[in-house]
This record gives structure tokens, sequence and C-alpha cells, in this order.
């Protein structure tokens, strides 16, 4: 059998956001895979430039890449107690693509926050916004990841036993879920 498409999504831009590290970690947790990091560094979304231009190539690609995906994989930060707006921008987008490119795709949620909860909020906000797309969200375990800047080695590797474990079992389940749904 051929690797498994996964692609992650992650609400942060910065390259050392411990958002991308837990996406990073689920990724290499999740095991055998060709990975692809979807690109959300989209223009805001905006009705008149889809009237007059179009879709712009940068988010048709990644409504390709989710279509394509045998699982996806969303990583947010907790922004004022929602999910950032790259997140719901990159949403937006997509949803005004051809097709429906998050139907039935299997679909881990995840957060990593400074605060105590993890991203509690932030995880409810999501769900919300996805739920429309219908995909199949994994509903558990949830892994939120609290006190982020300290839950990391030197490596990018997660440290909180917990957290780990919780991966863990959130990723077999992602994995399950995407080998029973192959698109190829």
């Amino acid at each position: 059998m051929a690797d498994l498409k996964l692609v992650g999504l992650c609400g942060s831009l910065r390259q050392a956001s411990t958002n991308r590290l837990l996406m990073l970690e689920a990724v290499r947790r999740f095991g055998d895979a060709e990975f692809t990091e979807g690109d959300v560094r989209l223009p805001l979304y905006d009705g008149d430039i889809e009237n007059d231009a179009g879709i712009p190539e940068v988010v048709q690609t990644l409504s390709d890449q989710i279509a394509a995906a045998d699982a996806v994989i969303v990583v947010t930060p907790e922004y004022n107690k929602g999910i950032s707006g790259v997140l719901k921008n990159a949403l937006d987008w997509v949803s005004r693509t051809k097709g429906t490119p998050w139907a039935n795709k299997p679909v881990a949620l995840m957060s990593a926050t400074a605060g105590r909860s993890g991203g509690e909020r932030t995880q409810n906000m999501a769900r919300l916004c996805l739920t429309p797309f219908r995909p199949l969200l994994i509903t558990g375990p949830e892994v939120m990841v609290a006190a982020t800047s300290q839950q990391w080695d030197d490596d990018g590797r997660l440290t909180n036993e917990l957290s780990a474990k919780a991966l863990d079992e959130l990723m077999r389940t992602l994995r399950g879920y995407a080998e029973a749904h192959r698109i190829g």
C-alpha cells in the first residue's frame, strides 16, 4: 500500500510557533505518510477578489491538497478565546472553492497555548467552523498542550507525558480512519 497523504494546517504563522512543533510532533507520531504543510498565508477573504480575479491560485492549491489528502491535522493557537484569524481566513477561502474538499475527510484537531486550559475554547470554535464542511472530526482524545513554552525539549519534541500519550492515541485513531476512508 502506498503511503497515506497527510496535510497539516497550522493556525500560527510564526516559524517558531509551538503549534507548528505540535503539528510536526503529530506527523512523527502518525507514522509513514507523505506530509504536506498547507500554506495558510492567503490574502484576506474578499468577495470582490473572488468576483474579479477568481479563486487565488494559492487558495486552490490548499483546497486541492485537502481534497487529495487521506487525513488532515488542524493545529490552532488560542487568540482572545478563539481561533486565529489566519485559520478562519483559510477555512473561509477554501469554502469558496469548487467541490467539497473537507467532506468525509478524517480531521484531527489540536492546540497549544500559553494558558492553563491548552486551548479548550479555540478547539470548540474550530469544531464549529469546520462542521459545515462535513469532515470526519475525530472527537478524542482531545490534545490541548497548556503552558506550551515549557513542554518541548531542545529538539522540538513534546516532553509532557500526558499530552504525548493523548497525541499518540489521537494519531492512531486518525490513521485508522485514514486507512478506512482512503482516497487512492
